[in-house]
């Protein structure tokens, strides 16, 4: 059963790694710029504490150079997998390109999962049956 949960995490990583990453005025950029520096810190901390905490980093978007700008506040695709909802990445809204994937075992335990969550945009259900809901 574990084998077949985790199956799709390495094409996930491929298809965000990617994703373009420059000036959000540049053709074809898919991520741009965080607002801040000390926005870039605060995502860049709350992936440190989810890997401290015990979660995977299958891609890790932090220390990336964007050619002509590297110096901007850029945070690239980043998964994380093996959150828990106890995590302080998944507790705090992060508001950079950051997916945590939490696991459930049954569709009643995912659902309370998102329902516990005070952030509605922040949760989304990807169910591996054919026949759902």
């Amino acid at each position: 059963w574990y084998q077949r949960r985790v199956r799709g995490i390495p094409e996930l990583v491929e298809r965000a790694r990617k994703l373009k990453v420059t000036a959000g005025d540049q053709p074809g950029a898919d991520l741009g710029p965080v607002i801040s520096p000390q926005s870039k810190a605060r995502i860049e901390r709350l992936i440190q504490s989810g890997v401290d905490e015990g979660a995977s980093l299958p891609l890790d978007g932090r220390n990336i150079s964007v050619p002509g700008y590297e110096k901007g506040n850029f945070v690239g695709p980043t998964i994380m997998s093996g959150v828990k909802p106890n995590m302080e990445c998944y507790r705090e809204e992060i508001f950079g390109p950051v997916l945590n994937i939490i696991e459930a075992d049954t569709m009643d335990e995912a659902i309370g999962i998102v329902n516990d969550n005070p952030y509605g945009n922040g949760c989304a259900i990807f169910y591996q049956q054919r026949i759902c809901c």
